[in-house]
């Protein structure tokens, strides 16, 4: 088998083509990909193209660098997150708690089994429990008790 320079060279110039054409695409892939994830992680298309151009022309150190820098949420992934936050605060803020004794109480509750504070009071016409900031029974319309005189002193004007 003879030793052919001319088809070793052929073989080494297909090799390198190919080489380039992998890191052609290799860094056409980071440049597109860097752009998508971007956009997904911010709104600003200044930072968009900004971080595309910074892999495009430095390639994979670029790419490094963007990874260090790009933001750690997506858009998607924070909005998620302030959903969930925004739980847990109205979760907190329904929570029914006693004014004397700070405790958990429930709705049902007319007085605080602990410190005995009035958490709500009765309907005279109908049983309900109404808040004691209210001055009418939201079930019926009757007025609140101890708030009769100051309805009667409202209708007589």
């Amino acid at each position: 088998m003879p030793f052919d320079l001319s088809s070793v060279l052929f073989y080494v110039r297909v090799g390198i083509a190919l080489l380039g054409a992998f890191i052609a695409a290799l860094w056409l892939a980071l440049t597109i990909w860097t752009f998508r994830d971007m956009r997904s992680r911010s709104r600003d298309p200044l930072a968009q193209v900004m971080a595309a151009l910074v892999v495009a022309v430095l390639n994979i150190p670029g790419f490094i660098i963007y990874l260090i820098l790009r933001p750690s949420q997506t858009i998607a992934q924070s909005y998620e997150q302030s959903l969930e936050e925004e739980a847990l605060l109205q979760q907190i803020e329904e929570r029914l708690v006693c004014p004397g004794c700070s405790r958990a109480t429930k709705a049902e509750w007319r007085i605080c089994p602990h410190c005995q504070t009035a958490l709500k009071k009765v309907c005279k016409q109908c049983g309900a429990l109404l808040e004691l900031n209210w001055n009418v029974c939201a079930s019926c319309g009757t007025t609140a008790p101890g708030k009769e005189g100051k309805m009667e002193v409202e209708e007589e004007q």
